[in-house]
């Protein structure tokens, strides 16, 4: 029963790993040449690591990262919480709210592109109503300033599903008696939400939250259609950067440095969530 686990295992994560390792020792180019591939050791790990453009990338993960993180995990838990409560229909409704998380994310941003539309898009019409009209129109994915947010905004109404999915299991796991314990010691709904509600989600919190940073780690189909990284490189990442190193410039060598890296950044945030589940006896 182990041995086509291991297989599995050997043929989809160690070896690519192993393979990408060796690529980027080597200059090994994106088309074939008639000159042979060469051994260049840590020359294209020396040569990521001392470009700017990637710690661009790295800096703009960590902060769409912070970002997404509040926005969408407090959309989930709210909508969990909704969707728990005794409402008509929330079978239907438990659908509905998780359409997003099914729908194709090229999808998605073909009708956010339209939302952010400058100057008439409904993202323009809602600014020029709340604001009563004083506020100029915002063209969200070319100023530097709103394009990182645009994204959050899109990608985290894209993805809270699944963790809203998550929530919804933790809230259910939570026992009444404590609900009805609260309510008879006179607590109002808000001091139950954080007495017994938050506690009881605890676990979940940890497993969401280190979830939501692995996916936020590894943004690319939003930057690569709505803004390839731009305006100025603000919203440019770590796997937007590698390929455009590996099929724009044909760099094959420095692709597979940067994806090296950004498995060794990603196996280091898995190894936080374990020690964090353990601790929380997950």
């Amino acid at each position: 029963m182990i041995a086509p686990a291991i297989l599995l295992l050997l043929t989809f994560l160690v070896a690519p790993f192993l393979l990408s390792f060796w690529t980027a020792m080597t200059n090994q180019p994106l088309i074939p040449r008639p000159v042979p591939v060469q051994f260049v050791g840590f020359r294209n790990y020396e040569r990521i690591l001392t470009d700017d453009d990637f710690w661009q990338a790295v800096w703009n993960v960590v902060r769409f990262t912070l970002m997404v993180i509040p926005v969408q995990c407090g959309l989930a838990l709210a909508l969990a919480m909704l969707l728990n409560a005794a409402l008509p229909f929330r079978n239907f409704f438990r659908g509905v709210m998780f359409l997003p998380q099914i729908t194709s994310m090229v999808v998605v941003c073909v009708i956010w592109v339209t939302i952010y539309q400058y100057p008439s898009g409904p993202a323009n019409q809602l600014v020029h109503i709340l604001s009563f009209g004083l506020l100029d129109p915002v063209d969200w994915l070319a100023e530097p300033s709103v394009a990182m947010p645009a994204l959050v905004v899109l990608s985290a109404w894209q993805a809270y599903g699944f963790q809203m999915i998550i929530y919804l299991a933790g809230l259910q796991s939570i026992s009444e008696d404590l609900y009805d314990a609260a309510k008879l010691d006179g607590a109002s709904p808000l001091r139950r939400f954080w007495h017994v509600t938050m506690p009881g989600l605890r676990p979940t919190h940890v497993l969401v939250l280190l979830v939501t940073t692995i996916q936020a780690f590894k943004l690319y189909t939003q930057v690569a259609i709505l803004t390839q990284g731009g305006p100025r490189g603000t919203t440019d990442t770590i796997v937007h950067y590698i390929v455009e190193a590996g099929f724009a410039r044909g760099r094959l060598g420095a692709a597979a440095a940067g994806s090296v890296i950004l498995f060794v950044l990603v196996l280091f945030i898995t190894l936080i969530q374990r020690r964090a589940l353990r601790r929380y006896d997950v």
